[in-house]
C-alpha cells in the first residue's frame, strides 16, 4: 500500500470520526428508576384526582383486590424489566421472564369466564358495564405515563425486535395503569376485574405493538 493511500485512508477515518461524541451507556438501574417513577406519578394522580377506595384507606383489603392488584403489579414489573433489557441488546439476554407473569395474570379472565358462566344473565348488568367502561377508559389513560417513559427509554437504546418491544411496552403500561386505578375502583368482583381490568392490558398491548415500532426505529 502506497504512502498516499495510507494518508487518504487516515484522512477519511479522521473525517468520519470528527464530531462524534461519547455516548453514556444505558444503565438498567436508571431505566427501572424512571419506570418506577412513572408508576409513582400514576398512583399519585389516582389518589389526588379520583381518591382511594374507603376500605383501602381503612386498612381493610379484600382478598380478590389484593390478588388482582398483585398480579397486575407483577406483570407490569416483569414487562418493564424486559423492555429495559431489550433496549441494551447483548448476547445471551433472556427476554422471556414476562411470559410467566402473563400466564399467571391470565388466570383472572379465565376465572371471570368460569364464574360468569355460572351466574348466567346476572353476571353482567347495565350498571356493571357502565362502570367497566369507566375502568377501561381510565386505566388506559393512566397507562400513558409509563408508556411515554418506556418509549423514551427505547429510543435511547437499540432494541433488536421493535414489535416485541412495543407489545411489552403496552403490557407494562396497561398493567401499571390498571394497578393504579384499582385503588379507586370499588369493585372487587372477579368477573368485573377479569373482564374489564384485564381488557386494559390487552388494549394497551395492541396499541403498543402498532404504535411503538415506527417511533423507536432509527
Amino acid at each position: 500500500m502506497s504512502r498516499d493511500t495510507t494518508n487518504s485512508t487516515g484522512a477519511l477515518i479522521a473525517q468520519l470520526v470528527d464530531g462524534l461524541e461519547p455516548v453514556r451507556p444505558l444503565r438498567f438501574s436508571s431505566g427501572m428508576g424512571f419506570a418506577l417513577a412513572g408508576l409513582g406519578v400514576t398512583l399519585a394522580t389516582v389518589a389526588l384526582m379520583f381518591g382511594v377506595r374507603p376500605d383501602v384507606l381503612a386498612g381493610r383489603f379484600d382478598p380478590v383486590f389484593l390478588l388482582a392488584t398483585g398480579l397486575f403489579l407483577l406483570l407490569g414489573l416483569a414487562s418493564a424489566v424486559t423492555v429495559i433489557v431489550m433496549s441494551r441488546p447483548r448476547v445471551g439476554s433472556d427476554h422471556g421472564g414476562w411470559v410467566w407473569a402473563a400466564a399467571t395474570t391470565a388466570l383472572l379472565p379465565a376465572a371471570a369466564a368460569i364464574i360468569g358462566l355460572g351466574r348466567g344473565k346476572d353476571a353482567i348488568s347495565a350498571t356493571s358495564v357502565e362502570h367497566g367502561l369507566d375502568c377501561l377508559t381510565m386505566g388506559s389513560g393512566l397507562a400513558l405515563m409509563t408508556f411515554a417513559v418506556l418509549v423514551w427509554w427505547l429510543r435511547r437504546g437499540a432494541p433488536t425486535s421493535p414489535e416485541r418491544a412495543g407489545l411489552l411496552t403496552g403490557v407494562a403500561a396497561g398493567s401499571f395503569g390498571i394497578f393504579a386505578f384499582s385503588f379507586h375502583c370499588i369493585y372487587s368482583d372477579i368477573v368485573h376485574i377479569g373482564l374489564w381490568h384485564s381488557a386494559v392490558v390487552v388494549v394497551s398491548a395492541a396499541i403498543g405493538q402498532i404504535v411503538v415500532p415506527p417511533i423507536i426505529r432509527w
